[in-house]
């Protein structure tokens, strides 16, 4: 019936100029054809697309016949596959290649992973013969095909280890192989018509101008190809090194990615130092920051500094900290995303742009560019909220390299501004501790200096040796600053000694070549007394008889009914288990235990300070 209904559509239209044929005869034409391919008559549908007689009616209807025979080409055990690929090239040769274009990327559609990419690998090479016939007015029809594409791509799960990458097991590696086939004839036009332009005569630069804008459309859609490729799947995926995958396709992928971008007029280096070298303006199309996402950006930069990709084409002349400066840009991105992939490309990142730095030559001006202090927040953020515990590992580990790449003056402004800011307890005691040892480093033979001694030492001390509600502050909270704020002051009461202290200013106006310049908490001693010694003193006696009240509360509770749940907590409007008066109990002994450690700390400190000033210890 079917096969009827084809052939005298078919019949009828012979006699019709092109323009003649009703909406009713591309239906009848469309689904006779298509039943016709799904019932197995193959055979006869080829003979009638190949009937010269026909050749305008196929150029004109035919794209409508492509559905079935792709289900059948990607069923490859089909009896009438020979038919149908004979059938779907012969379409390829003769319609119009918009209406191919059109069909072609309908037929990409899919949300079923395997299905997605068998399609791609069918389809793509199809899709670029059609997008080469369409000559200088194909730029916007591959911008649309390879939007399409990547949104596809983006479909398929990232392979994250070695044998998954080595079987590619969601065929992902196959389909970035395929795509870099597929652009390939655009990039060598691209790459031609730029040394066109260069080779150019200056009196031929007006016929060549009537066509630059065309020229200039297919660059930038390429362009928007590689930005979207260097975010998706690049920026999620784990590149592995040579040595441990010798032939990686993601890896091949993402080096065709950057030598598109150089072939196109894109060099590597001025868009990884985008942030601080000037760009040019691409007139007329998208606007920079569209054109260059900051996201796409970082991840390039990731691929040159931590997988040395394309690193040879990078000059000499950039220093350490120059690159440091621009990649800032990049790891303040990555490490304010909330995606684990992206915390540890920006700590990959860092910490690579970190090592190239010689210790203590990061200058204190760096410190007034934004990023320099939204980075560390950043890292603050991974260290404490990061629910991967080698993320938080790895974070600090970046923290500690980053405090020792600065200078003097640089340490002890970038300590005041942590203890300003970070409102973290745990990351004030380690600021803290890193305070102590520049001062132990300041002390040593021949490491003298302005900032971790004397007059500049005492304002730095002043944010540390302070509670932050006064003997209201919550010590188990706080407890990491309020311990290392406790050693760094019994620290400084033994090294300090009240002689050292008293001829600071005599040693310095005799202008001895090594003063022994005291540290001057012997002339501070009395304020931090008011301000941390005493309040956290009255912290300690009330949070002791609070808890104790509290321990005799629950054992009475406790006797009267054992192992009862005597209470429960809350989490927003989450009701957590209930907590055993065991598990009370013990929380309530470790806090006492924390206060009594605290009061050991403090008692030590009063005993080596007499109320003269004088330390036991000197």
């Amino acid at each position: 019936m079917a096969l009827e209904q084809l052939s005298d559509v078919v019949q009828r239209c012979q006699a019709l100029p092109e323009d003649s044929y009703t909406a009713e005869d591309h239906n009848v034409f469309t689904v006779a054809g298509r039943t016709c391919i799904e019932e197995g008559d193959t055979a006869q549908v080829l003979s009638i697309v190949l009937d010269e007689q026909n050749q305008e009616i196929v150029r004109c209807m035919g794209w409508n016949l492509l559905p079935p025979l792709i289900q059948v080409l990607l069923n490859k055990d089909n009896r009438n596959l020979p038919q149908c690929l004979a059938i779907f090239n012969h379409l390829l040769e003769t319609c119009r290649p918009k209406e191919l274009l059109i069909g072609l990327l309908e037929l990409l559609e899919q949300d079923d992973p395997v299905t997605i990419a068998e399609s791609l690998h069918l389809l793509l090479t199809p899709l670029q013969k059609v997008l080469l016939c369409l000559g200088d007015r194909k730029a916007s029809s591959l911008g649309m095909t390879l939007s399409t594409v990547l949104d596809q791509v983006a479909k398929l799960p990232i392979p994250h280890t070695k044998e998954q990458e080595e079987d590619d097991v969601f065929s992902l590696c196959r389909c970035c192989t395929d795509l870099t086939a597929f652009v390939r004839p655009f990039v060598l036009e691209v790459k031609q018509n730029l040394m066109n332009d260069e080779l150019s005569e200056s009196t031929n630069k007006l016929t060549i101008g009537q066509d630059t804008d065309k020229e200039e459309e297919l660059r930038t859609e390429l362009l928007k190809f590689c930005m979207k490729s260097l975010s998706h799947p690049l920026l999620e995926a784990h590149l592995k090194d040579p040595d441990t995958l010798p032939v990686s396709p993601l890896r091949t992928f993402a080096s065709e990615i950057m030598n598109t971008l150089s072939a196109i007029g894109e060099p590597l280096t001025s868009l990884v130092y985008q942030p601080l070298l000037r760009r040019k303006q691409v007139l007329g199309f998208l606007e920079e920051e569209v054109c260059y996402p900051k996201e796409s950006l970082a991840s390039l930069s990731h691929l040159v500094f931590v997988h040395h990709l394309a690193a040879e084409t990078f000059p000499c002349v950039f220093s350490p900290v120059f690159s440091l400066r621009c990649n800032m840009e990049h790891i303040c991105l990555l490490l304010s995303r909330t995606e684990e992939t992206r915390i540890q490309k920006g700590l990959e990142l860092y910490e690579k742009s970190l090592v190239r730095v010689e210790d203590s030559s990061l200058s204190a001006d760096l410190l007034e560019i934004k990023s320099f202090l939204t980075v560390p927040q950043n890292l603050l953020k991974v260290m404490t909220i990061c629910p991967r515990n080698d993320l938080r590992t790895k974070g600090l580990k970046v923290f500690q390299l980053s405090i020792d790449k600065f200078e003097t003056e640089a340490k002890y402004n970038f300590f005041q501004f942590m203890l300003k800011t970070s409102k973290h307890s745990g990351l004030e005691g380690y600021i803290i501790k890193n305070i102590k040892n520049q001062i132990e480093f300041a002390l040593k033979p021949g490491n003298s200096n302005t900032w971790f001694q004397g007059a500049h030492l005492l304002p730095l001390l002043r944010m540390v040796f302070i509670l932050p509600d006064g003997p209201e502050t919550d010590l188990l909270q706080y407890l990491d600053r309020v311990m290392e704020s406790l050693n760094l002051l019994r620290y400084l009461v033994i090294r300090d000694k009240v002689t050292e202290n008293q001829v600071r200013t005599r040693e310095w106006i005799c202008f001895t070549p090594e003063p022994q310049i005291g540290l001057g908490i012997w002339t501070e001693l009395y304020k931090i007394e008011d301000t941390f010694m005493k309040p956290l003193r009255v912290g300690v006696n009330m949070s002791r008889a609070r808890y104790e009240r509290e321990l005799h509360t629950t054992d009475t509770k406790k006797n009267r009914a054992k192992e009862s749940s005597k209470f429960s907590l809350s989490v927003g409007d989450e009701k957590l288990p209930n907590v055993t008066s065991e598990s009370q109990i013990q929380a309530l002994h470790s806090a006492l235990h924390t206060f009594d450690m605290i009061e050991s700390v403090l008692v030590r400190i009063e005993e080596l300070v007499d109320p003269g000033g004088k330390s036991v210890a000197s």
